[in-house]
């Protein structure tokens, strides 16, 4: 590991926080600067993280020359414009999901990273758990057969008010984006790429949805049934079955540490548990993979490429078409 990797966070909030937690211990990476857009908020992130140069606007820390990469944590609306404004930095991106409003911001993105041959991917940190890594090395040995159905679901009861970003739709709120592109990016890990959508949701006062439920038809023939939910605490797992049996991701499946593999045969059945601990909260996973792809000279992950992340966001497009979710971002790109 010759080359250390020299992050910068762009944003303080709660997720900016879990992500720079772990990289504190995580070897051959350098927390080496955060921004806010307030320069008491970039002082304190720095000081509980250990972080020399808080900048007090993403500007500054775009154009970091002691900067290799950036991780993108603001809400939703926001990745676009930040992501652009770092890549014309020549920085790395490693972009929050979801990774923009619509697919059309994604691909100015992807565009631009592309021309300037720099790495940017969307951080599905979910792809590189040890027990996901592991599901899809045993659905791919053939142990369960051939996998062809995954059913998925991810929700908890959101109580908060309207101007919360979970339910304000100019903070890109609702339960699709926020969750239901965990089942979406899962199954497609699984089963491969979508070939059809179709969803039904629950609207709430705010416009935006509450619950969504979206069945999947994969290229190859599978289907996946997935949900997402602001108004229930779901079990929150994931099952991919196949005709000898199914491995299920427990409760909370995207960071799950524990995985169990049912196999039936007739009037006989096995089953086993496999528990694969995570490094810290987990989020190192993903920036290990940054790191080595950065190393390489990738200019994108083969666990989440670009082609992936444009796909999935043009699915969460036909979703909110056919559940009428829209965005102030999609009357821009229109």
């Amino acid at each position: 590991m010759s080359q250390t990797i020299r992050w910068g966070i762009l944003g303080t909030g709660k997720i900016a926080k879990a992500f720079a937690a772990a990289l504190a211990d995580m070897p051959g990476a350098e927390l080496a600067a955060v921004a806010s857009r307030s320069a008491d908020s970039a002082a304190s992130f720095g000081a509980a993280f250990g972080i020399a140069r808080c900048h007090a606007s993403y500007q500054a820390l775009a154009d970091d020359p002691e900067v290799d990469v950036i991780y993108i944590g603001t809400p939703h609306p926001m990745h676009h414009e930040n992501a652009m404004m770092c890549l014309h930095g020549g920085k790395a991106v490693l972009v929050e999901k979801s990774f923009t409003m619509n697919r059309a911001q994604a691909e100015e993105i992807v565009a631009l990273a592309r021309q300037k041959k720099l790495f940017a991917m969307e951080a599905m940190w979910s792809r590189f758990m040890p027990a996901i890594v592991e599901a899809r090395r045993i659905v791919q040995s053939g142990e369960i057969g051939v996998p062809a159905h995954v059913s998925a679901d991810f929700g908890f009861f959101a109580d908060t008010g309207p101007e919360h970003r979970l339910l304000n739709p100019e903070l890109g709120g609702g339960a699709l984006l926020d969750l239901g592109i965990y089942p979406l990016s899962l199954a497609a890990y699984f089963l491969g790429p979508v070939k059809a959508v179709q969803a039904q949701a629950q609207m709430g006062p705010t416009g935006v949805d509450v619950q969504t439920v979206f069945s999947l038809q994969h290229e190859d023939g599978g289907i996946s049934a997935c949900s997402c939910s602001l108004r229930a605490r779901t079990p929150t797992e994931l099952t991919i079955s196949g005709s000898l049996g199914f491995v299920r991701l427990h409760d909370r499946f995207h960071n799950t540490e524990e995985i169990s593999v049912t196999l039936v045969n007739g009037a006989s059945r096995t089953e086993r548990t496999i528990r694969l601990p995570r490094t810290g909260n987990g989020y190192a996973h993903e920036a290990l993979e940054v790191g080595r792809c950065i190393r390489a000279g990738l200019i994108e992950s083969p666990v989440m490429p670009h082609a992936e992340t444009l796909a999935l966001m043009g699915v969460l497009d036909t979703i909110r078409g056919q559940i009428g979710l829209r965005y102030s971002a999609d009357q821009r790109a229109a």
